[in-house]
């Protein structure tokens, strides 16, 4: 899961560059919200990397736990 949302990200960011040098072009024709969707989804992308790693470590947290024996209680 941490790779797809990483390789999404890196996609994004990376059409970002790439249309950057074509900003020109972009604003006489009106699609300069192309650029910025590249951006917006590389920043979201961030936010995601973030929360799956999280969510990633607190599975396997939870099944580290379920693997420990309880202490007992004599």
């Amino acid at each position: 899961m941490v790779a797809t949302v990483v390789g999404g990200t890196i996609i994004w960011f990376v059409l970002f560059l790439v249309q950057l040098p074509f900003y020109g072009w972009f604003e006489d024709h009106g699609h300069t919200w192309w650029v910025w969707t590249c951006l917006a989804g590389a920043g979201l992308g961030l936010i995601g990397i973030w929360y799956v790693r999280r969510r990633d470590a607190a599975i396997k947290r939870a099944a580290a736990q379920e693997t420990t024996p309880a202490p007992s209680a004599d």
